[in-house]
């Protein structure tokens, strides 16, 4: 891991994770009315076990490649329980749907300022100032 890495810690990650998410989750909701579909999306703690976990690594091709998370890798990808079934087979219930995924869009903006905050400390440091 090199200084850039630990400076920013598990944000690059978590931002990757929420964009990942927002795509299930409007996926789900694009589907609401698509018969026998089933909504997924993640489970927090198994995702985040395995993009801390240390042996997810990204295929690189040139050794000065950097190593970061596959697109799937994150794992916890699970199947949505409805609160009230519909007879067509499809568990998409679109308020809870729209509710995650704002949700999700809350902390997605919250990972990007994090990450802008390390960023513009990086900078800082770099041309010495304070």
């Amino acid at each position: 891991m090199n200084w850039i890495d630990k400076a920013l810690g598990m944000h690059p990650q978590a931002l990757s994770f929420r964009s990942q998410r927002s795509s299930v989750l409007a996926a789900n909701i694009a589907n609401a009315d698509t018969p026998g579909f089933k909504a997924q999306d993640y489970d927090f703690k198994t995702a985040l076990t395995g993009a801390s976990g240390g042996n997810v690594k990204m295929l690189t091709t040139q050794s000065g490649h950097s190593s970061g998370l596959r697109d799937d890798s994150f794992g916890g990808l699970m199947y949505r329980l409805p609160t009230k079934p519909i007879s067509n087979g499809n568990t998409v219930e679109p308020e809870v749907e729209q509710a995650q995924f704002s949700q999700n869009a809350v902390q997605y903006q919250a990972t990007v300022q994090f990450l802008d905050g390390a960023i513009s400390g990086l900078r800082l440091a770099i041309r010495g100032q304070r």
